[in-house]
């Protein structure tokens, strides 16, 4: 009998599968879309381009562009069905990402098995699902502040639209600014959520239930959860000055400090450095003091900590660039999760295709009895 290997906490470091969808290079702070500079692609290409990419693996023609965001516009639209449920499910207390599990649900009654679909049929899963998610997390938003949900514009680009249907906000620069954060936390690499989702994908299960599964770890705090936390962080912080002070309290008290750190990342997280170059365009009192409070944190974390480097991760700038285009706390996992859906859905293709279950192994560590004793009893 061969005896298991023992994988360390968390499989930090372990390889499970094999995937062409991207990866994460923490060592050289470098992530990639199908061997594409991921960080470039967010200010390169329309959200739709990066979906494409990531889902079919290439960059689309022009043609194909243009066919493929017709069909996801159309897909965006919620059905009478959907925003009735929405309608009787939604309180003024109902978090977005709650009602999504709901929406999801309902949407994936009837749905097959994966692995007894054919290919074209689990991509139009796929494409349905993430196309559809943003407009229930704008829906739900705005009924849990007691207002009517925005129709979709199905001429509309994907990430312009869900801006517009969560605030009615219509202004360019603020949806390309978000398009930038939406394209850079497509995918990355195999995060909880990814996993999960592939987990269930592993058993051929269907695309709903795959999704539920990711979202119920994306809504972790310590993974989707983490963007509001961090903006938190800055209001409890206030004035930068107070930064040293706030970091020794946090270090004393064995905390975690939301916004800096990463699984990966043994360097300065790309995506981080990428919105912080695109807030700065804002020059608000909220981006000056997240660039303060930065270099503040990093220069305590340094002298408490001599040689353990923590530097911000996507989640510091990601509240404040959602702040400064109109989007509450409230929605920030949300909008994370608006676009990390793409990815899921990528994830859970490939995964049906190798045609294989996760199925490890645990090392027990409670009592141990004789296999005879449940028979002397």
């Amino acid at each position: 009998m061969t005896t298991p290997l023992i994988a360390p906490a968390g499989l930090k470091n372990v390889i499970v599968t094999d995937t062409a969808i991207g990866d994460v290079r923490g060592e050289e702070g470098y992530f990639h879309y199908r061997g594409h500079d991921a960080t470039r692609l967010a200010t390169e290409v329309s959200f739709e381009d990066a979906w494409h990419l990531v889902l079919f693996g290439e960059l689309p023609r022009p043609d194909e562009a243009a066919a493929f965001r017709r069909r996801v516009g159309d897909l965006r639209a919620l059905d009478g069905r959907t925003v009735d449920l929405l309608r009787a499910t939604v309180g003024p207390d109902t978090e977005p990402m709650h009602a999504l599990r709901v929406a999801l649900a309902a949407l994936g009654l009837g749905d097959r098995p994966l692995m007894d679909l054919p290919e074209d049929a689990r991509t139009e899963a796929a494409v349905r699902y993430a196309a559809v998610t943003p407009s229930v997390l704008a829906a739900a938003h705005r009924l849990a502040r007691g207002e009517e949900p925005v129709e979709a514009d199905p001429g509309a680009g994907h990430a312009a639209d869900y801006l517009r249907m969560s605030t009615g906000n219509t202004d360019p620069d603020a949806a390309a600014a978000l398009q930038t954060y939406l394209v850079a936390t497509i995918d990355h690499g195999f995060n909880a959520s990814t996993f999960a989702g592939r987990v269930i994908a592993s058993t051929g299960s269907d695309m709903s239930s795959c999704l539920l599964g990711a979202l119920g770890a994306f809504l972790g705090p310590l993974h989707g959860g983490a963007p509001s936390r961090a903006l938190a962080a800055l209001d409890e912080i206030g004035d930068p000055a107070r930064t040293r002070e706030w970091v020794r309290g946090k270090i004393a008290g064995d905390e975690k400090i939301m916004g800096f750190g990463h699984a990966v990342y043994r360097t300065h997280d790309p995506r981080s450095e990428l919105l912080k170059r695109i807030v700065t365009r804002f020059d608000s009192p909220l981006v000056r003091q997240a660039l303060a409070v930065e270099a503040e944190i990093e220069a305590a974390i340094n002298e408490l900590k001599p040689g353990r480097s923590l530097y911000a991760n996507v989640e510091f700038y990601a509240g404040v660039l959602m702040s400064e285009v109109g989007l509450p706390p409230s929605m920030f996992t949300p909008t994370f999760g608006a676009a990390r859906v793409v990815g899921w859905t990528a994830n859970v293709l490939e995964q049906v295709r190798q045609g294989k279950i996760i199925r490890p192994s645990a090392r027990y560590t409670g009592p141990f009895g004789a296999p005879s004793d449940l028979t002397s009893m």
